[in-house]
């Protein structure tokens, strides 16, 4: 089973011609623009995924070629911004079954898209060139944070983009360790008016974020998984950043740009 995250390269893919149209002509390219895939053909045409669902694809993973079916393909309906398309991905297995390619999100969604990204170890993200892209899924951070509204691909939301995949897991240091658990509930907002606060009065400011990790850290989200003294001796940078003296306006000192609320 392919796991979401991995680098996924394309190697091939068969398009399922309607009953009686035209053979389409050779792949020359596929990439990845923004959510969508854009398959550029030999004689010039261009594809975009509205156009691609029940092709199948052969991507190259760790271990070894596996075949995906784009099953269908639809606009998000949640997303901040109305180019954000989902992907049903289907694995086809070697007796003849399909697996979803996704888990369930919190929407119940097993849905995703390509993104022209890269997870580094340390759970950062960078862009890649338009052939080299993931395969992300709608239960994972780095889609969570496209439809969320920050999109890696535009230069404006890049920053809040890789702030989001490290305050979406809760992952303070910036090392690629999340400690939050599955349905926990947080409000996220920003320094550019994309995501705007809920004021939840049972929720407090947790955190204020950068592409490097939290700059400050009032509570911990899941105090199960870590307490402030554990995270600073994991996080030496957080020495004295932790506890009441975070607020926003300090974290906005300290750089942040992203911000999130949760329960104390």
């Amino acid at each position: 089973m392919i796991r979401t995250g991995w680098l996924l390269l394309l190697a091939a893919l068969t398009l399922a011609a309607p009953a009686g149209a035209q053979k389409p002509a050779g792949v020359r390219a596929v990439e990845a623009e923004g959510t969508q895939f854009r398959l550029t053909l030999t004689d010039g045409r261009v594809l975009r995924s509205p156009e691609l669902a029940g092709a199948a694809l052969v991507v190259d993973t760790p271990t070894g070629p596996a075949k995906i079916r784009i099953a269908a393909v639809e606009r998000d309906p949640i997303a901040k911004s109305d180019n954000v398309w989902l992907h049903t991905m289907l694995v086809e297995n070697p007796d003849g079954s399909t697996s979803n390619l996704c888990e369930p999100g919190p929407d119940g969604r097993q849905q995703g898209f390509p993104l022209a990204t890269r997870q580094r170890r340390d759970g950062g993200s960078d862009n890649t060139a338009p052939d080299h892209f993931d395969l992300v899924c709608s239960a994972g951070a780095r889609a969570k944070c496209v439809r969320f509204g920050y999109r890696p691909w535009v230069p404006a939301e890049e920053r809040l983009y890789k702030s989001c995949v490290h305050m979406v897991p809760a992952d303070y240091c910036g090392t690629g360790n999340p400690t939050t658990r599955n349905g926990m509930q947080i409000d996220l907002y920003d320094t550019a008016g994309i995501e705007t606060p809920d004021n939840d009065p049972t929720q407090d400011f947790e955190a204020g974020w950068t592409p490097e990790g939290a700059v400050c850290v009032r509570h911990v989200r899941v105090k199960e998984n870590i307490s402030l003294d554990r995270l600073v001796a994991a996080c030496p940078r957080l020495a004295g950043k932790v506890g009441e003296m975070c607020t926003e306006a300090t974290a906005r000192t300290l750089g942040a740009t992203l911000f999130n609320r949760s329960r104390p």
